[in-house]
């Protein structure tokens, strides 16, 4: 058996402390490699049966190889001579086979090629037990939010740069399209993120984390609103333009408790909290209701409605007086994109001018049967949200 110095073990102590990879699988790793090495060292590499052993307290390892007794040695590493298997077993018999160290003295007569098999070997084993240790980790992390710091920025070949998140015993990697737009992120800057994805990138597994996931958003009201946490507080729907603007719909499961206060906190204090985490962050916290004409209303808040047409293919026609026009659609669209995601229906802004000369195609769900679409629009379609809300509105029907 051939002993390595005391060194070996101290680095396999190394190794598990710097990368979390264990003395066993370190060992391991060895083993195979002076197997691959051996195997090169064999006319057509048949190793069948041969086998590494280490031994912990000793730091030895040895090869050994089942051998055949015969009285004349034709293949060196299948074969082993009647006086050779006597000086290991004294009864051994002709045709019987012993399990022989084979071991060599010293590595080195396996030649560079064989060395260089042993190397590659030991790499493949060492990255296969990272990406164990990794799969594992990621599964522990999976769809939860998690405190890091940002270790590294590193350039990306195709645009912009991945931002490497220390998360203490791993790192884990923000692409662009995962960060905040127009975020700058700095050396030691600290980081909430939401673990999304496991991804191989040019043969290694990366983690992947996310700070415009709309979840995010979701794990920071759980994390600074303890109804939220305890279901009290239900959000029912969520939509989001990360770095710009969120919409969040929320409802009580509990009389007593005032979902929208709740969220807010004292002098805002929940809510500028967790807009603080996402780079303050715009943030509506709006109630739900079953009634989409009511939560589409809502959704759109601080627009002034005229009217609300629903129709079955899903859409919704909202009419606006024109000055409102802007303020329904919003900064780039924000506003009807974010209340279209938060409603689920496929909204239509149109003014009070536009309507008139573009009448839309289709029969209101919400409209009596006696009614024409263009009777229905001249008539009061959305009744006054009801309630003691954050947000007032009045919805006012339009006469002509």
């Amino acid at each position: 058996m051939y002993t390595f110095g005391s060194e070996f073990m101290a680095a396999a102590e190394k190794l598990e402390q710097e990368r979390s990879i264990s003395a066993s699988a370190f060992i391991n790793a060895i083993c195979d490699a002076v197997l691959a090495a051996y195997k090169r060292k064999v006319p057509g590499h048949n190793v069948e049966g041969v086998k590494t052993v280490f031994h912990e307290d000793t730091c030895q390892l040895g090869i050994f190889a089942p051998l055949t007794v015969v009285e004349q040695v034709e293949n060196e590493f299948i074969q082993i001579s009647f006086e050779e298997a006597k000086a290991v077993l004294g009864d051994v018999q002709l045709g019987e086979i012993l399990e022989v160290d084979v071991t060599p003295e010293d590595f080195s007569e396996y030649g560079r090629i064989a060395a260089q098999a042993a190397r590659q070997m030991m790499r493949q084993r060492l990255s296969e037990e990272e990406k164990k240790l990794l799969r594992k980790e990621f599964d522990a992390l999976k769809n939860t939010m998690i405190v890091g710091q940002v270790s590294r920025l590193e350039e990306r070949h195709d645009y912009g740069f991945d931002v490497v998140v220390d998360l203490g015993r791993i790192e884990a990697v923000m692409p662009p399209k995962e960060q905040i737009p127009g975020q700058e992120y700095k050396k030691g800057q600290r980081v909430r993120c939401y673990v999304s994805d496991f991804q191989e990138r040019s043969k290694r597994m990366i983690i992947i984390v996310s700070q415009a996931h709309e979840e995010l958003l979701l794990e920071l009201f759980r994390l600074e609103v303890p109804e939220v946490e305890e279901g009290i507080v239900e959000i029912v729907s969520a939509s989001r333009i990360a770095g710009k603007r969120s919409k969040v719909a929320v409802r009580s499961n509990n009389s007593d408790v005032d979902p929208i206060g709740a969220c807010i906190g004292s002098r805002g204090a929940r809510i500028q909290n967790i807009s603080s985490e996402i780079y303050n962050e715009k943030i509506d916290v709006i109630p739900w209701s079953e009634d989409p004409i009511e939560f589409i209303s809502y959704a759109l808040s601080p627009t002034q409605i005229s009217q609300i047409a629903l129709f079955d293919d899903n859409r919704a026609l909202i009419v606006v007086p024109e000055d409102q026009l802007s303020l329904a659609i919003g900064k780039g669209g924000q506003n009807v994109k974010l209340a279209t995601k938060l409603t689920g229906w496929k909204l239509d802004i149109r003014s009070e001018d536009d309507v008139d000369s573009n009448a839309p195609q289709g029969k209101p769900i919400n409209q009596d049967d006696s009614q024409s679409p263009e009777e229905d629009l001249d008539e009061e379609s959305v009744s006054e949200p009801s309630g003691d809300k954050v947000i007032e509105q009045e919805l006012q029907s339009r006469d002509e």
